[in-house]
């Protein structure tokens, strides 16, 4: 059995590298569709055992055609990057030690790393030190937990047990956000009870940003009506444009109101690891919770990310819960007190390992360099004749070539040429192509080769 599962694991490890090395030359959209792969792999559930080296030969052959090369360096859609060495061998370790990660007496391990880890994601991202880090599925489950301790605390403010007394006679609680806010809050604020009627919409800038003068007209109007604190969620790094709003004048805003501030920063609070961006998220620590991911400019394996709070019992309080058969339950605040899975698997080794590859001058680096190649994507195409909406200030790109269908058009002929995937998006009423640049391996040359590929497709449609 030894003999057996080493040499099981060895040959899938060959396959994932060899799958990695031929992303460069390999057409970013596979072949196949979904019935193709689902007919190779289908069939009726055998009878009979099948050997472990037999499966993964067969499971190989049957997905191949049907992968997105995601991982590499044409792909320049949903904001994702690719996974680093380091990383990507910490998560083939992660699965082979096969940790739960539900608390530090389960696994030492596991704890261990996401402590070291979440410290230096706090360092970098401007976070507060002594703030709680979650280190949760992404942004979704990240806003989610940022938004349950952001409930209780406002709750408690005006004398409500939210956990012990539910929502029910409770005072009205109000979300003021960004027209543009990530569709991701919308649904944290379902799963929490509060619902969609909860948002009080602010007006967003030419570029995305939340209009800061809105924001306190708002803000006075909702005081005005009564009930718990508002709830102020800001964004750094808009989905379409990654402009990100002043947090340091928003936060100050809500302050005077006795707000809750969290920030969704999915992607744009990677600009806090940059010193020639950080002035983008000036402000960033004077905020309660925040949501970031790492399988976005981390460049670490999905799925990964994190979910911080400046007031770590309050994050335990909202997230956490006991039981007696749970060893170490309640015991510590961390790990599964801190996120909404007790079944955890151990995401903070493939964190660990980046930043440890990488080095606060390496994360910096890639930042800076994705976002000087989202200017290169837009200049190039700018010069072939189409036109880029957005003012470019981090690593997105919103490009029109005249009429929605056609723009459309010519997205889908982009992803099945190959070359390189992006996707489309409806901005202030308009059908855009969206470039999102992250991954650590893509040069000039990949973006050079994309422009010429987008270009040569459009004079045909």
């Amino acid at each position: 059995m030894t003999d057996q599962l080493t040499s099981v694991l060895r040959a899938a490890a060959e396959h994932a590298a060899t799958y990695r090395t031929s992303l460069p030359d390999r057409p970013v959209r596979g072949p196949q569709g979904i019935d193709e792969v689902v007919a190779a792999l289908g069939g009726d559930l055998p009878a009979t055992p099948t050997s472990p080296a037999d499966v993964v030969e067969q499971l190989v052959a049957a997905v191949d055609g049907g992968l997105t090369s995601t991982a590499g360096p044409r792909f320049f859609g949903f904001v994702i990057g690719g996974s680093l060495p380091a990383a990507t061998a910490a998560d083939v370790l992660t699965a082979g030690w096969d940790q739960c990660a539900f608390n530090g007496v389960l696994s030492p391990a596991a704890a261990a790393a996401e402590a070291v880890a979440g410290g230096w994601l706090k360092d970098l991202l401007g976070v507060p030190p002594t703030a709680s880090v979650g280190f949760v599925t992404g942004a979704q489950a990240a806003n989610t937990a940022g938004l349950a301790a952001a409930r209780h605390q406002v709750l408690a403010d005006a004398g409500w047990d939210v956990e012990q007394r539910g929502l029910l006679g409770a005072p009205p609680v109000r979300v003021v956000a960004s027209v543009e806010r990530h569709a991701t809050v919308d649904r944290s604020l379902r799963l929490l009870g509060l619902g969609n009627d909860a948002v009080v919409p602010v007006r967003a800038g030419q570029n995305g940003a939340i209009d800061v003068g809105h924001l306190a007209e708002v803000l006075a109007e909702t005081a005005a009506a009564g009930g718990a604190p508002p709830v102020v969620s800001l964004q750094a790094g808009n989905v379409n444009t990654g402009a990100c709003d002043d947090l340091r004048a928003a936060t100050a805003l809500a302050r005077e109101h006795g707000g809750w501030v969290h920030v969704d920063g999915a992607f744009g609070l990677w600009a806090a690891a940059s010193p020639a961006l950080r002035h983008l998220v000036d402000g960033v620590e004077l905020a309660d919770s925040w949501g970031c991911d790492g399988h976005k400019w981390l460049n670490v394996p999905y799925d990964s990310a994190y979910a911080f709070c400046a007031h770590p019992d309050v994050h335990a309080t909202a997230m956490s819960y006991t039981a007696a058969y749970l060893t170490g339950s309640g015991s510590v605040s961390g790990m599964a007190d801190l996120t909404a899975e007790s079944s955890r698997r151990a995401r903070g080794f493939a964190t660990w390992a980046a930043l440890r590859e990488l080095g606060r001058d390496g994360v910096a680096e890639l930042v800076d360099r994705c976002c000087a190649l989202a200017r290169r994507f837009a200049d190039g195409l700018a010069a072939g004749g189409a036109v880029v909406v957005n003012e470019v200030v981090l690593n997105q790109v919103l490009v029109g070539f005249g009429g929605d269908e056609r723009t459309d058009r010519i997205v889908d002929a982009v992803q099945r040429d190959g070359t390189c995937w992006l996707g489309a998006t409806t901005w202030r009423g308009r059908r855009l192509m969206r470039v999102s640049v992250s991954n650590h391996s893509t040069r000039e040359d990949d973006v050079d080769r994309s422009v010429a590929a987008i270009l040569r497709l459009a004079a045909t449609v």
